[in-house]
């Protein structure tokens, strides 16, 4: 009866969703109304850092319950665990960017820095990278060059213009005209693509120049997916503003965008409220987020993902495999061609393992687990893969 009223109630986005029954999930699982266990190598989307219901962030949300739920919009009251939280995460970040807007999503954080670029510098020029992802908003969505996923929603914000993400040469499109150019630091849809040759310093530089904000979508690789908090700390490179979500909330919907206070306070004034959100800045939300970066900065997790990425990456060799993109535990298997990736997807859910595709690299099989997954949930998983890459004809 339930598969039925999901079908009939709750808005689908695709034809044909995988439509697990949940019952509950703990640590790197998630089990079905059947009690059947699914290892999980996806972590909802790079978006449970600490696994499912992790003790600290339960423990947090729980104590937070009791005292307070929303009280007032976004900027108003003083509430403990959003400021202790904005605090948190300038301590952990590289000056200039040490104050933080709170928002529900990281799309939404898009859209603030998006407003918060133009405000600034009095332009209106955004430059993006051709196969983007930054959110599926409307500004969000105008950053994307993929017309198939943005003709039905025509007309979108003007003047965006693409680059190709590692070319040195498309820079000489930013120009004085630029408000901002936002980037994923490693770009996800498109496969797990990393900066090389010092790109990102090099989009910086060019930045710098012409006056123009460097936007950096840390959304999955921030917060310690890479073996840095922050995906940028590998490649030697201090955006103008940051974005995040996913990770942070420790499973719970969250996005923020980070800068200068200098860059900040353009959004508080001429207009005043120049961003408003209602429940950005959630004490629930925020104590969870908290508890998510303490133990993720306490811990040696950050640490242990290059050496789970080592073992994920000496396990995993296959001759169908062509390549593994990526770094820390934000990896994608590069397959021979869709078809296979497909049936790695779908037979790894009948062998208790939960993988997800990539939204344009139509050959990827996406691996980003829980940071808190043992070597031996690992090794489980990767074995389960080699077994259906092994049954392949």
């Amino acid at each position: 009866m339930r598969d039925i009223d999901f079908f009939k109630y709750q808005a689908q986005t695709t034809p044909h969703p995988l439509a697990m029954d949940i019952s509950y999930a703990k640590g790197s699982y998630i089990y079905d109304v059947d009690d059947n266990a699914y290892l999980d190598f996806v972590a909802g989307v790079s978006a449970c850092s600490l696994g499912h219901c992790h003790p600290k962030v339960v423990e947090a949300v729980k104590d937070q319950v009791e005292k307070y739920l929303h009280v007032m919009v976004y900027g108003e009251y003083i509430q403990k665990p959003a400021v202790d939280l904005c605090k948190l995460l300038a301590s952990h970040l590289p000056d200039p960017l040490n104050t933080t807007y709170l928002v529900n999503s990281g799309t939404e954080a898009i859209e603030g820095s998006i407003k918060l670029a133009r405000r600034h510098t009095g332009r209106s020029q955004i430059i993006a990278a051709k196969n983007s992802y930054h959110g599926n908003t409307m500004g969000a969505l105008s950053l994307m060059d993929y017309d198939t996923r943005k003709q039905p929603f025509l007309p979108l914000i003007p003047d965006v213009r693409h680059i190709t993400f590692n070319c040195e040469w498309c820079l000489n499109e930013i120009t004085n005209n630029t408000a901002a150019v936002i980037l994923e630091t490693i770009q996800g849809g498109a496969g797990f693509i990393e900066p090389f040759n010092g790109y990102l310093q090099k989009v910086q530089k060019r930045c710098n120049e012409v006056g123009a904000l460097l936007i950096l979508d840390e959304i999955q690789p921030g917060i310690g997916r890479t073996g840095k908090l922050f995906g940028f700390e590998n490649y030697n490179c201090i955006p103008d503003i940051v974005v995040t979500g996913k990770g942070l909330g420790g499973g719970l919907p969250i996005g923020a965008f980070t800068s200068s206070k200098a860059i900040m306070d353009s959004l508080s004034d001429n207009p005043k409220l120049g961003h408003i959100t209602t429940f950005g800045g959630n004490p629930v939300i925020a104590s969870a987020a908290l508890a998510t970066l303490k133990e993720i900065t306490e811990s040696d997790l950050i640490a242990e993902t290059l050496r789970k990425e080592k073992l994920i990456r000496s396990r995993l060799t296959h001759p169908l495999i062509k390549e593994i993109r990526g770094r820390g535990l934000m990896l994608a298997l590069i397959m021979e061609n869709p078809d296979i990736a497909n049936m790695i997807i779908l037979d790894a859910q009948k062998h208790g393992l939960i993988l997800f595709w990539l939204l344009f690299e139509t050959s990827a099989v996406r691996i980003t687990p829980p940071l808190t997954i043992s070597d031996e949930e690992i090794i489980k998983g990767c074995d389960i893969i080699l077994e259906i890459l092994d049954s392949i004809k």
